[in-house]
């Protein structure tokens, strides 16, 4: 009896906090039919918000792949001085709010920061602009590659690498042909989540942005300015958007799981 009790608590539990506002968005998206979502979400400002957002992370996601597989190579396989403070500095994200990322990025690299000037004589515009939000992504959503990946390295151990290179191995065809296929579902892992991340980004993008319609603003962006501008519709037809595009990362989070089980 107790067992069914705690997964009923447990149910519930999620059921108020997860199931009951989403199905009350997807219902309000629709509420006044589906003609009307659909033009709220194809207006030249949603669009634009939806195909910045992917661009975004088209861009930091490779990037973080990249650093989260080196920096997760670094820490399991090799022993340097500041090897503690490197770990702990990739958990920076998790603990720092995304609002203090953001603004720190606008006294680094804003008019009146440190690179700002520089920047401005050079042309290059960082604070609301597009490198500016990739930046802020880039560092929301930096540590999932690297802690999927490092797990995976520990478990494997490094038994079959010295074996490589004892055989003659190069470094790139040992990380090529042995670590690599090792740690592909924990890279698959970290990318998806690392998607996930980038999507749904709003604190630090909203700093760096300016709010910028139809210039400047995310679908998570979209979001918040249609709802100040008192639009229901739009409001919660992109927010679907936003759902549907979880959904979608969950998804292919289980496709990854069952291949690896299999």
């Amino acid at each position: 009896m107790g067992r069914y009790a705690l997964r009923f608590a447990a149910l519930g539990y999620l059921a108020a906090l997860l199931a009951f506002p989403v199905a009350l968005v997807f219902w309000r998206a629709l509420e006044n039919g589906v003609g009307a979502a659909w033009s709220s979400v194809t207006t030249p400002e949603a669009l634009h918000a939806l195909w910045l957002s992917v661009l975004i992370a088209a861009i930091a996601v490779p990037l973080n792949t990249v650093f989260g597989v080196l920096c997760a190579l670094a820490i399991v396989r090799r022993r340097f001085r500041g090897h503690g403070l490197l770990n702990t500095i990739v958990d920076l994200p998790l603990a720092l709010s995304p609002v203090v990322v953001g603004l720190a990025l606008v006294l680094v690299y804003g008019r009146g920061g440190w690179f700002g000037p520089a920047l401005a004589d050079l042309g290059v515009r960082v604070i609301f602009a597009l490198p500016g939000m990739v930046l802020a992504t880039v560092f929301v959503s930096l540590p999932f590659v690297v802690r999927e990946v490092v797990p995976v390295l520990r478990e494997i151990g490094d038994e079959q690498e010295q074996a490589a290179a004892t055989l003659g191995a190069s470094g790139w065809q040992t990380f090529w042909r042995v670590t690599l296929p090792a740690i592909r579902w924990g890279v698959a892992y970290g990318v998806v989540l690392t998607t996930a991340r980038t999507l749904g980004e709003f604190g630090a993008v909203s700093v760096v942005s300016g709010h910028l319609a139809g210039r400047t603003n995310t679908l998570t962006l979209h979001v918040e300015e249609r709802f100040q501008s008192f639009d229901p519709v739009g409001t919660y037809s992109a927010s679907v958007v936003l759902a549907l595009l979880a959904v979608a990362t969950l998804l292919v989070l289980n496709v990854f799981r069952k291949q690896e089980e299999r």
